[in-house]
């Protein structure tokens, strides 16, 4: 089936902004214009594509799975077309990494990645654990946790075990691991953590813990470094702030809560760049290939 180009970026535009009007703000036509194009490709489909309502548009089901792969496409589609326009050619490739892998391991190791793969032009986002692959056109994610994630292929990349951490000066002060529950103790969105380290640690009663939930790993560092409490950490990713002098580990127990992954949408054919950063990733972190 051949469907024309302008109803295709018509349909995408509406659906981001469930408006024609917007849509046709974005494109530089008529509210009209755009809404007898999605009406052509609509037609041309077979089905509809959005539900028409008294105050806007809703996007039917099929409406909604065709939008992030038309999405993903015009995004390439424009990567492609500015490498043409500058007169060079490199394969876009989009990752979005967890901000604590980003900042501790991928991120000092850029620069040779970059000098292996010339060719690959890497687009890199963080997040906090929560991330739409489709949504925000990845090809893949670096992600943490139990390596489940619905409609997604995951490897795993490395272990992870937690382990408190503190400034040097409070954890100086600290002899055993009861020794904890004298202070504060920084929290995660994730409220089993602490409970399982300490029943690894043989502490059976740990807290009540109170105070801000913090939603990475990133920021319960910051706030740890800042000597606002002890915050479990991956300790693996936190090596340069150890050796400056910034954290330090409060107890030699720890804990296995999750591991890096890296994940792609099982919808997702392999392109090139994706192999070569795979491969180049997993031989980098130790994993198999």
């Amino acid at each position: 089936m051949t469907l024309p180009l302008n109803a295709l970026r018509a349909f995408e535009a509406a659906a981001r902004h469930l408006s024609f009007t917007a849509a046709g703000r974005e494109l530089n036509v008529s509210q009209s214009a755009v809404a007898a194009q999605v009406k052509n490709l609509e037609s041309r489909v077979g089905v509809a594509l959005f539900r028409r309502l008294p105050r806007g548009l809703a996007l039917t089901d099929e409406g909604r799975s065709l939008l992030p792969l038309l999405t993903e496409s015009f995004g390439r589609l424009a990567g492609v077309l500015d490498h043409v326009r500058e007169g060079r050619w490199r394969e876009p490739l989009g990752v979005g990494a967890v901000g604590t892998f980003t900042v501790g391991w991928l991120m000092p190791r850029l620069a040779a990645f970059e000098a292996a793969h010339p060719g690959i032009d890497l687009r890199l986002s963080t997040h906090n654990n929560r991330v739409d692959l489709a949504g925000e056109g990845l090809d893949y994610a670096i992600r943490f946790g139990a390596g489940a994630w619905h409609g997604t292929d995951a490897e795993p990349l490395m272990d992870a075990p937690m382990a408190p951490m503190a400034t040097p000066a409070l954890a100086r002060t600290l002899r055993q691991p009861v020794d904890l529950l004298r202070q504060p103790l920084l929290r995660s969105f994730r409220p089993d953590e602490w409970p399982r380290w300490f029943a690894a640690a043989g502490v059976p009663a740990p807290p009540l813990l109170r105070g801000p939930v913090l939603d990475s790993s990133l920021a319960l560092a910051f706030a740890a470094m800042q000597g606002a409490g002890i915050a479990l950490l991956p300790v693996r990713l936190f090596e340069r702030e150890r050796q400056d002098g910034r954290l330090a580990p409060c107890s030699t127990v720890s804990v296995p809560l999750g591991r890096y992954w890296l994940t792609r949408l099982q919808s997702r054919a392999p392109t090139a760049a994706m192999r070569a950063f795979r491969q180049w990733l997993l031989t980098a972190v130790g994993a198999p290939g």
